[in-house]
This record gives structure tokens, sequence and C-alpha cells, in this order.
């Protein structure tokens, strides 16, 4: 329905009129030219002029057209399926899949006469359209709900429909969600809540990192249900390549249908890199659900061995000291020589201690320039025998001007300022009154790019005088302590605690700071982490430096994947801003190893490692359907349970609610008449009509 209104009174159109007819009449009331035609032919082209003239004049008051438009919504109907393993295991068969896919069709094509209908899969994250494949390996009823709202709570929303059988593994429970969502959910109920006879691997608690020669522990919580008085075995294997070795077996009696039980597992790690585990339950007769019964487990087992080398200037009983305490770490290979017998190359080593060098007799250019070169960590012992000019030298952290000769008995304190990494408060407390050690008297400067992490404590007097002082300089680490004697502390450390620990902590600490590896490789792949779930992407980052490490990306660079059957799939990386980046997909479970190389400056760079792909069991650990929740999902939102062999009566339910029904929107529109496009060739049509009657009958 439309109505006509203007910008201006309505008298106006009065004056459009009269405009109009008084112009027809002043051109046609004495005009003789068509005196020898009939009077109404006359009367014919006045009334043409008049009616063209008076609608032209109306335009020019910008009248306005206004429309009132109905758009009827249906309601929205929310059809969601439960697309997880779980679901799947109970509709086995082809033939029963077949049949509830039938029905599911049959209720979406019922509905859809009356509503607007919407399908969605519910898996990890809810997605439009539904395949009923039940591959899913995580369900998250509560983020489809949620999202329900969000989406649709400024639309009509009138009815859920929901096809589960009420587990979920992820998200909150569905149940606790707010009223916010106030439209009745009809559940249908997939599953058999009976008890079935079964044993399960539930879960296995495990650190994901375990270092070289480490042994590592593995918590597994083991369930049986309706299995009283058999028997079991709990079997660990390591899986490599295409086989797998039994490690350990553990008999298992279920004494109680409702069974469940703990048990710790000692293993080795005694391979680096990720390593595979399968934790197997040993199948009992009639068992409904095998699949439970094992899970894998992934550990890397990292190789963070550091070849130390404790090189001094003569025999000390630090040097004992130092080796003891940093052999207690199985990360650390510590080589201790005197610098006069040292046959080794010092290129070898990831991190060295001088003790006592350079010294008056002996400067250790050759070495300190290799350290230098190779950008090898460097932690200094200052004594007695100490060349302080030269220590200047070939280290920015600390200036000390001393000859050599004067010492000071010091203790140490911990600073307070120091922020590199944390210290125990213990040390804090303790080590002011350890045994004191040996520092040269003089003046001490540190620089802007140290941190101090010892003060000397001269007497009962705290002196800002470093003693212990951590930085970097020219991109390496290094370490000055500034005395000597560091076998006492450790000696003391036993006599009042009977154990090396607060010593060990503070020189581990200490050492482990200065003698992080850093990657020098200019070609460098990353990887957020070296186990992914068998869900989600497979990322990789590779970075290009060139000779003043500047970031670069002109050339291609490749990757190719090698899986355990040596199948190969190769890649080219993506160029971002000025590194690489590469997303190639999900993979199969399983191990792989990667080869990423590039062709820079006449060189192929190579990266190569290794990552594996973990299978989620999450749908395997509990099979038995839970429709209580969805019984007070539907009494909460005012909906029903059905079961599968009564879905078509869902739609008749629907049909019932007095609060799903359409909703009619009402939109006015206004718009310029003279925007009408059929007006422009009306009046077209007026003009030229008159204008054709006049020279058909000899006007002008």
């Amino acid at each position: 329905m439309s109505n006509l209104t203007f910008q201006y009174p309505a008298w106006y159109l009065l004056l459009c009129v009269l405009l109009g007819a008084g112009y027809a009449l002043t051109l046609y009331f004495r005009d003789k030219t068509f005196q020898e035609q009939a009077s109404w032919f006359t009367v014919l082209l006045g009334v043409l002029r008049a009616v063209a003239v008076t609608a032209i004049a109306a335009l020019l008051l910008s009248p306005l057209l206004r429309s009132l438009l109905q758009d009827v919504k249906k309601p929205v109907i929310l059809l969601a399926q439960d697309a997880s393993e779980s679901v799947g295991l109970a509709l086995s068969g082809d033939e029963a899949r077949q049949q509830y896919k039938t029905a599911f069709e049959q209720l979406t094509a019922e509905l859809g006469k009356d509503y607007e209908v919407k399908s969605y899969s519910i898996g990890e994250t809810a997605r439009e359209g539904i395949d009923f494949e039940y591959k899913d390996k995580i369900t998250n009823i509560s983020q489809f709900l949620t999202g329900a709202y969000d989406l649709y709570s400024n639309q009509n929303l009138g009815a859920i429909v929901l096809a589960t059988d009420g587990l979920y593994n992820e998200g909150s429970n569905p149940a606790y969600l707010s009223n916010q969502l106030s439209v009745p959910i009809y559940s249908i109920a997939l599953g058999d809540t009976s008890s079935r006879r079964d044993v399960s691997v539930k879960r296995a608690f495990h650190n994901k990192i375990a270092y070289l020669g480490d042994k590592f522990t593995v918590q597994i919580d083991l369930a049986a249900r309706n299995a009283a008085g058999a028997s079991s075995n709990l079997s660990i294997f390591k899986v490599e390549g295409g086989g797998s070795r039994k490690l350990q077996e553990i008999p298992i009696s279920i004494d109680r249908n409702d069974f469940f039980t703990t048990k710790e597992i000692v293993l080795d790690a005694d391979r680096a890199g990720v390593q595979r585990f399968r934790i197997t339950a040993g199948a009992i007769s009639g068992e409904s659900v095998s699949a439970n019964n094992s899970k894998d487990i992934f550990i890397e087992v990292l190789d963070a061995r550091q070849k130390i080398l404790v090189l001094a200037a003569s025999p000390h009983p630090d040097l004992s000291a130092i080796k003891q305490s940093l052999s207690s770490n199985k990360n650390y290979e510590v080589t201790v020589s005197v610098i006069s017998d040292f046959k080794q190359n010092v290129a070898d080593f990831d991190f060295v201690i001088l003790h006592q060098l350079p010294s008056r007799t002996n400067d250790a250019t050759g070495i300190l320039n290799t350290l230098q070169t190779r950008r090898i960590p460097r932690f200094f012992i200052a004594g007695m025998q100490t060349n302080f000019a030269r220590l200047n030298q070939v280290q920015s952290l600390v200036n000390i001007k001393t000859d050599g000769r004067n010492t000071n008995e010091v203790q140490g304190r911990i600073s307070p300022e120091f922020s590199l990494f944390t210290t125990d408060e213990r040390a804090a407390r303790e080590l002011p009154a350890f045994a004191p050690v040996i520092a040269p008297f003089g003046e001490f400067s540190v620089s802007p790019e140290a941190q101090t992490l010892l003060y000397q404590r001269i007497g009962k007097v705290d002196t800002k005088y470093p003693l212990l002082v951590l930085g970097e300089q020219s991109g390496v680490r290094t370490a000055v302590f500034c005395g000597e004697g560091l076998w006492k502390w450790r000696l003391f450390d036993f006599l009042q605690n009977e154990n090396h620990q607060l010593f060990d902590a503070l020189l581990g600490k200490a050492v482990q700071y200065v003698g992080i590896k850093e990657d020098k490789r200019k070609f460098r792949v990353n990887q957020p982490k070296t186990i992914f779930n068998e869900n989600e992407p497979v990322v990789f980052d590779a970075e290009l430096y060139n000779d003043n490490y500047e970031l670069v990306n002109e050339p291609d660079a490749a990757l190719v994947i090698t899986n355990n059957k040596g199948e190969e799939f190769k890649y080219t990386f993506n160029k971002s801003s000025r590194a690489y980046n590469l997303n190639p997909g999900i993979f199969p479970v399983g191990d792989y190893s990667f080869l990423a190389s590039v062709s820079f400056s006449g060189q192929t760079l190579k990266y190569d490692g290794r990552f594996s792909v973990e299978p989620i069991q999450l749908e395997l650990y509990e099979t038995t359907a839970d429709h209580g929740l969805l019984r007070l999902l539907s009494d909460k939102f005012g909906g029903e349970v059905v079961y599968p062999g009564d879905m078509a009566s869902i739609a008749e339910k629907i049909r019932a609610k007095e609060s799903v029904k359409p909703v009619i929107y009402n939109t006015t529109q206004t718009r310029p008449v003279i925007h009408l496009k059929w007006l422009f060739f009306l009046l077209l049509g007026l003009l030229s009509l008159e204008w054709f009657l006049r020279r058909y009958f000899g006007g002008y």
C-alpha cells in the first residue's frame, strides 16, 4: 500500500492545476488553427497540455511516495547432529547408519515445509552442514549452543533439534548455560545408556619433555566395568618405524564391576628425539569396545648435554669443586685441564670456564681468540695469578684496577636488583654467612650491559663491589667471578646442610644462563612444537640470514616431509614479510622427519628436524550415553527428549508450540515521485501526442 505525500501544503496542488488549465486556455481558447476540426479536438489538445503542465508543476513540489512493506519471517529451526566418534560407535553397521540418515533427512524435509531449517555438525567446533561420517575426535556441545545464541538471538529462532549421545569432552557443561537461549531444545537421544563389559586406558599423565639419559615416570589410569573376576595385563610398547617392542608388562586382576586403578611405570629416555610409546590393556572376554584399550603417548627426549671445559692456569682446589658441582647435572660433560697440558681444540666445547686465565705467565691469546671467533660462552674466575690488565681487555662486563698483590676476604650477598634469572630465597639468607673467598683489592666498575648477581661483603660491611657479574658482550654471554676459593663455599654448604644443593644450584643457574646454546645457523626452521594433535595443522616458520645477520627471503625455500614408510611430500615455503612460512595441513598419526633447503650466496643451506602427530582418543574414554544431560537440557528450555525411532514426531511437537510462529516485519519505504521512470515516459507521451496531433492537422 502506497501513499502520496508532499513537502508543501496541499493547496499548492490547486495552483498547479490552475497553472496547467490557464496555460492550456491561453494557448487554445482563441486559436483559429483548428477551427475546421471538431470542437472536441481542440478540447483534447488543451487537456493534454493542461495535464502535462500540471504534472510538471506538481513534480516541482517534490512529492514523496510512502510504501508499507511487509516481510514474513519463518521461524528458524536449528538441526544439530553430533558428528563425534562415540556416536559413530553407537550407530555401528552400515544398515543402522543408513536408516538413521534417512529418518533424519525426512525430518529435515518435513520441517522445511513450514520453517527455515539450518543444519549443523557438532565436533570440536560447530560447522554448517551434516556429513554423517562421525569422525570428529572432540565434542563441544556448549560451543554450539552459545554460538546459536550469538548468531540467531536477533532472528526468529524457533527451536533447536539436538541429536547426540550427551557425551562431551571439551567446553563447559551444557546444562549450566544461562537462560538467554530461551528456545525449546528437542533432543534425539543416541547411544546406549547400559553399562557394557569394558576395560579401558582412561588417562596417562607424563611430562612432555625428558632429557637423554634420564628416567621418567608415566602414571596410567586403568578402568573396567562389569568385569569382576576378569584378568588383564597392562603393557608398554615402544613404537619405532613400522613395528613395536614390548618394554614392560603388569598383570591386572579386576576384583569388582566398578574397577579403577593407577599404575606408575618408569621408562628410560635412551634416545634423543620424539619417542612414541603405546599403553595397552589386554582385552577381556565379552568386551564391547576394544578401541579404548590402548593409548599412544609421545615424549620429546632432548639431548641437552653440553661439553664444558674448565681450563686453569694451574692446579687449584676450585677445579675439583666446580667439576663435582657441574657433573651432578647429567646434561653436562665436564673436562678439567691445566692450560700447559691442554692438547684438545677449544672449539669442540660448548662452554669454557677460565680459572685465573689470562694469567701473568700465560695470556691464553690463542684460546681467547678462538672463543671470540666461534662466539663460545665463557666464565672468568679471577685470582692471584690473573693478569687483570689483560682480563679487562678480553671482557667488558667489569673493569678491575688492582696491583694483583693485595686481597680481601669477602663473602657473597645476592643483589635484590638482579633479574636475569631467579635465585633461591635460602641462598639470599645463608650465603652471606659462608666461608670467605679471596678477592682482589682495588677499584671495580660494572658496565651498563652487565648485571651483578653477587656483591662483596667485607667483614660486616655490605659493599657495592661486584663479586659475580653476568651479561652479554658482542652477542656472547659472559660471566666474571671476581675472586677464588669457590671450594670453600661448597665445603661449607655441606657442613651446614649435609648436602651441596645451595652451592650447586647457584653455580648451576649461572652456568645455565651463560651456556645457553645459540643457534648460529643462517637458515633456521622453527615449529611451535614437535608433537601435534591429529586434528591440528602442522606449521613451519623459517628464517634466512645474510652475512650481516639480516633477514632476507629472496630465494625460494623448499621442504620435504618424510613419513615412517619412506614416502616423501614436497612443499615450497610461502614468503611473508622478511621470512618464510608454510602450513601443509593435517597429517595422519605417526612420526615424520623433514628437510628444508635453500640456495643462497652460492651455498645450499639445509635444516632438518622431526615431529610427530599423536592421536586424540577422548571419544573412546567414555562410550556410555548420558541421556540424563539431554533431559536436563530439554526440561530447562522447554523441549522434549525423543529416541531415533520416534524422530518424526518432532515436527508435530514443534508445530504445536505457540511460541514457534512466523513474525511479520513492517517497513516504511519513502522515495521521491520524480524517481519513478514510468512518470517520465508518461509526460513524454502526453507532450509527444499533443505535438503529433498539432502537426498532423496542420498546426505549428
